[in-house]
Formats: C-alpha cells, structure tokens, sequence
C-alpha cells in the first residue's frame, strides 16, 4: 500500500474532545479535519463505533481519517456511551438510545464552525450497521453512507442465527464484547475519575448473550434495527460493500435489490477488514473510491461514479483450499443493478446418479444422519483477525454428507448470486436442522467450499413461527445458499453434500435427527453469470501514515482440531492472539488474547459445549490493569445453560468480580 505523506490540505488533529447530549451525557470523539475549516467550513464524515478510539481502532483510523481530511472533510470518530472515554454505559448492541445519542451527535457536528452542514456516515461491521440504521432515520444533514461488512436483517445475517438456527459465534462475539466493553478509560483523557468509571462499568456489565439467544425466533427484538422492515425509510445514498471472505456477503445484492434511493455495491475477496488493507488481495484503493462518492453527495462535485454500472463483483478463480491466502485471483465484473440481467439459473437435479444438469428424479428415498462433529472443517463463520480462519479440505466433512456429484465440467462455470436447494423429505423427530454446502471438486479429490445455506426445519415457513415437523411427514422446504463469486474450471466437479448437522458453525438440534429425502424431483438451481469481465477498474491502494507503535510481543493465531478417540468428542480450538502493542505517542499499551474451544459429540446433542476465555491488559509505566473474562454455554433438550465470570485487577489487586447464570429455554432450537 502506497502511503501518502502531502495532501491538498494541511491536516489538524483534535485527539480528545467531549460531545454532550441532552441528559448529560458526554460522548468522547476524536477529529481531523483542515486546518482552516474554521474559515473555510467542509463536509463532515462520522464513524460512530463501540470500539475505543484511543487503541481499539487506533491502527485504521490513522491510515483511513487523515487521509480524508486531508482531501477536504472533516472525519468525527465518536464512541458509543460506555465505551472508551465516553461516559454512561452500553447495555446492548444497536439500542435505541444509541441511534438517539447519534442523531444528537450529528446535530452537534452539523452546527460546528467547521463544518458545512453536510454529513455521510462511513463504518464496517457495527459501524455499518448503525450507518444504515442512522440513515433510516433520516436526520436532514445526513447525504450519504458507505456501509461495509454489514446487515439490514440482523437475525437472518448477523453473529446470532443462521437459516433459524443457533450461531455459535453468539458466544464467541458476546464473549469479545464482555472482554472489549471492560477495557479501562485513560486517566490521561478523563481525568482523576478514571476509576470510579471503569468500575461502575465493571458492575453494571451486561451479558449480550443472553438476550440474543433468548430470542430465538425473527421477533421485535431483532426487528428493530433491521432496515429491511421498510427500505423506502432510507433516502440518503448507499454504498454497500463486502468480501466473499467475510460473514455479510449476502446484504449488498439484498440492498440493490430491495432499496429505492441512490445506491451502488461492491463485493471484492476479501475477510471482515476495509478493502484498502484487507486480504486476500487484491487490497483496491478503497480510500479514493470514497473520496469520489463523498465529493459527489456532500460537495457536488461530477465524480462520475453515479455513471457507472450500480455493481462491481470480483469472480474469484479456483484454488485449492487453504486455511488463509495472501493472494485470491479472479476477474472484475459489473452489473446494471440487481439481479442482473447478466445471471441466469441453470437447474441440476439430485439423482440417482449424482447431480445432474436438467429435469431428473431421485427413484428410492435416500436418508442422512450426519455425526454431530460434522462441519469441524468449515471455517470461521466470519474471518476478522486474519488468522487461519477459512474452510480447509471439505473430503472429511463430505464423508459424513450426503453428497451428489456432478461430472467433470466441460467448461468453466462462473457463478454470481445465491444458489438455491428444494428438497422434499421428511425427519423422524419433531425438530431438526438441514445444512447444504456447494462445493467445487478438483481432479485430485481436493473439495473446495464455495458456498453454503442452512435452515432450522422449525422455522422452515416463517422465521418468526415455530412450526416442528411431524417426524415421518415429508414437507417442501428450500435452503438458500450464501452468495457467491466463484469461476469453476473445466474438468472439476460440482458437489453439493447435505447434512443434518454443522459444528461448530450451529448448536446442534434438540434431537439427533435422520433426514430422508423423498422419491422424486430434488433441484439445485446455480445462478450463472454470462457477462465479460473488465479491467480492474479501482487504483492502488492509498493510506496515510500509519499510527506510531511498536509490538512487545507479536499476534499468534492458531486454529486446531483435536478428538477424543475413546469418546469420540471432538474439539475445535481458535486461539485469537493478538499480542502485546504500545502507542509511543502516548505510551499506552495493549494486550488481548482469546482462548475457543468447542467441544460435542457424534451422537450426544447434550454434549455440546462452548467455553471462551478472554485476556486484556493495558496500561503506562506507572499503572496496569488487567480483566479475564469466561462464558460457558452446555444444553440438553429443553434448555440452554449460559454463565460467564469477569475479573478485574488493578495493579495486580482484585478490584471487581462479577458473575452472570441464565437457563434458557429452547423454544425454537
């Protein structure tokens, strides 16, 4: 990445001031903006984030903010309430008291002597979210968003159900929120009151888990803060982007087809990051890619790029799998929209003979009963540490599928959009979970994993109804695979394996379930895109300086598998170690370090465990601080049972202890 040291505009930097709302409350921001601003007032861009300012994204926001004031905006980085050096505290994710808060915080920047009056929004992941959420009340200085790595159905395609069913990575997120949310205000910033905030934090922590996995069925909850309840509520322009790498791969096809205002999206290779610094490459310059929207929606400025076509996919080549790649080839392309008129299906029928292109029938019913530790080599549900997060070999989990191939190809097949499975069978319990996974299979046996979809049978009809399955009747239903940009080569074939379990993406069912797949037809239809690829049609990637630190000791990512021969459990392990780093403008240092494991076995529902554990340090020379945070999750037929215990140090002295114990029902699980 080129880093870029002159701008059009000489960049001041306020690192600490305080915003106050109506109640009191004073949120802590950081800003950059040109240095005569004052006299010569421009755009603001605000990115509004629970994650600390002064570390937590310290290492981004010095490439992306300064880099855009530095163009002629104002770039407002303001943390959530309870977070960082802001005061109060955060009790949930996406509340309404943090779209309240935000509509003030852009009302106080709209009216700064700085600032034009015109506002976007730009953030990936929670930042996203809020971004569209934000938009989707309208506040008048608010032009345009460019929301990254997000949603707007937060129980369809977020951290917490997939498909109806339990996401283990609700554990795992709400375990970094306990640990992140506990990380210390500087004394530096706030003052001698440093303690008395950090440990009325401490006290009043709440444990995200247990509302996200209370709610189990598409209820008001999970509606509110979903744009998709009413698209036509947003009005200032998108731009929606993602990464085949990363879990929110679906929304920006959603967004283009659903959303009424000026829009366009962007899905490149990429995992959980910004696509300037994220991998696989190719990294793009996402920095000038917004520097053209936002000069043509908040300075009126003919960029262009409302000319161009609304969608630019990149269409990944085959390669063989591998845990993370530095380097994904592959092929740009663009659409006018979405769908596109470029993408057509193309109907395979599961058959007795495998997958079949056209109208066939399976003669004989054909039943799968998956052992329960099937899907240990399925990946990460989102990478976002750069670890070794990706699906490996999928021959082992395919042994425990049900699994129809095709023959070899006899010419490259490029994929584009969502395939989709109906199938027809029946299970022989009242509940159940069907897991479809599309894989592309080399000539030397090696099965890459292209896409997957899953679906809770219970919540087959409607997400938001409870409707069990009467064990030994066949019901329709279709599972919908997430979306894809993927060019299968000639000579490989197609897979598509059926299972009745995926750990430890999902918790497993109540039950261990057998599916039977009904004689008949048993389609898969795989969108194909026909149209030509273009030249890569994004600069290089720019930055700014990066920020000034060192690390004491270096990250050490690890994921492994292990199994218990005599009892035939299986345990997956991720160890996210993001070391030991210290800011030498200031002299803070960090560490952070998680510890995953989870554990069930082949046939044993109720040995389905989940134990995290994670470490942060922080502190100067002259004072540290230290929290260990543990979230437990086992289950049996009726219920889930969820504790978790935090700890906190000061200077190696106990200074809080707080622990949480829930029984959940499983209404829908």
């Amino acid at each position: 990445m080129h880093i870029r040291h002159e701008f059009p505009h000489r960049v001041r930097e306020i690192e600490h001031t305080l915003i106050p709302l109506k109640d009191g409350t004073q949120l802590a921001a950081r800003i950059w903006l040109p240095e005569d601003a004052e006299q010569n007032p421009v755009p603001a861009i605000l990115e509004y984030l629970p994650y600390r300012k002064l570390d937590g994204t310290a290492v981004r926001d010095a490439l992306t903010h300064p880099y855009l004031a530095g163009h002629g905006y104002a770039c407002v980085r303001v943390d959530i309430r309870g977070n960082g050096e802001s005061d109060g505290l955060m009790l949930d994710e996406y509340l309404q008291q943090e779209q309240d808060d935000a509509l003030e915080v852009i009302d106080w920047i709209s009216r700064q002597p700085w600032c034009s009056g015109k506002l976007g929004m730009m953030g990936i992941s929670w930042g996203g979210f809020n971004s569209l959420q934000l938009a989707a009340r309208r506040p008048a200085p608010l032009k345009a968003i460019i929301t990254l790595c997000s949603t707007d159905d937060r129980y369809a395609d977020d951290v917490h159900f997939k498909g109806g069913n339990l996401l283990l990575e609700n554990l795992g997120w709400a375990a970094t929120m306990l640990s992140f949310s506990a990380a210390v205000p500087d004394p530096r910033l706030v003052g001698d009151d440093w303690l008395e905030r950090w440990k009325y934090r401490l006290e009043n922590m709440p444990l995200m888990a247990h509302p996200w996995i209370e709610h189990g069925t598409r209820d008001a909850y999970w509606q509110h803060g979903s744009v998709c309840e009413n698209y036509a509520d947003i009005e200032a322009a998108v731009y929606c982007i993602g990464g085949w790498g990363d879990a929110y791969r679906n929304t920006p096809v959603r967004m283009m087809e659903q959303l009424t205002c000026p829009k366009k999206a962007l899905i490149g290779p990429w995992i959980h990051k910004y696509p300037h610094f994220a991998i696989p490459d190719p990294a793009i310059g996402f920095l000038q890619e917004a520097l053209r929207w936002w000069d043509h929606w908040l300075k009126d400025i003919d960029t262009g790029i409302m000319d161009e076509p609304e969608c630019t996919f990149y269409l990944q080549e085959a390669q063989p799998p591998v845990a993370m790649a530095a380097h994904r080839a592959g092929d740009w392309v663009q659409t006018e929209g979405w769908p596109a008129s470029q993408v057509r299906d193309r109907t395979f029928s599961l058959a007795d003979g495998g997958l079949r292109e056209g109208e066939y029938s399976l003669t004989e019913p054909t039943s799968i009963c998956s052992p329960l530790t099937t899907g240990v080599h399925g990946g990460e549900y989102c990478a976002i540490w750069f670890g070794p997060d990706f699906p490996t070999d999928q021959r082992r989990d395919d042994a425990q599928s049900l699994c129809f191939d095709s023959a070899p190809l006899a010419e490259p097949l490029p994929l584009l959009g969502n395939p989709r499975v109906r199938l027809t069978g029946a299970v022989d319990q009242d509940c159940g979970q069907v897991t479809v996974r599309l894989c592309d299979v080399a000539p030397d046996g090696r099965a890459t994993l292209v896409s997957y979809g899953t679906l809770n049978l219970s919540l087959r009809h409607d997400r938001a109804e409870v409707t069990p399955p009467v064990p030994g009747e066949n019901m329709a239903f279709e599972v919908v695979l997430d979306n894809m940009g993927y060019k299968v080569p000639a000579g490989h074939r197609l897979r598509l394996a059926i299972s009745t379990a995926h750990f430890p993406l999902l918790w497993p069912s109540r039950k261990l379930t057998t599916l039977t797949l009904a004689p008949g037809a048993q389609q898969l239809l795989l969108p194909v895109f026909e149209g030509k690829a273009i030249d890569n049609p994004f600069q290089p990637p720019e930055s700014a300086q990066p920020v000034n630190m060192d690390y004491l000791r270096e990250p050490a990512p690890k994921r492994t598998i292990t199994e218990d021969v005599a009892s035939g459990e299986v345990c997956l392990r991720v160890d996210d170690d993001m070391g030991t780093y210290r800011f030498l403008d200031h002299g803070f240092w960090v560490e952070q370090k998680a510890t995953e494991e989870y554990r069930t076995r082949p046939y044993d529902p109720d040995a389905t465990q989940a134990d995290i554990h994670w470490l942060y340090r922080a502190g100067r020379d002259d004072w540290q601080v230290r929290v260990e945070s543990r979230l437990s999750m086992t289950g049996d037929e009726h219920h889930y049972y969820l504790t978790a215990h935090q700890q906190a140090w000061l200077n190696d002295q106990p200074f809080n202890d707080k622990s949480w114990e829930y029984r959940i029902p499983r209404r829908a699980q």
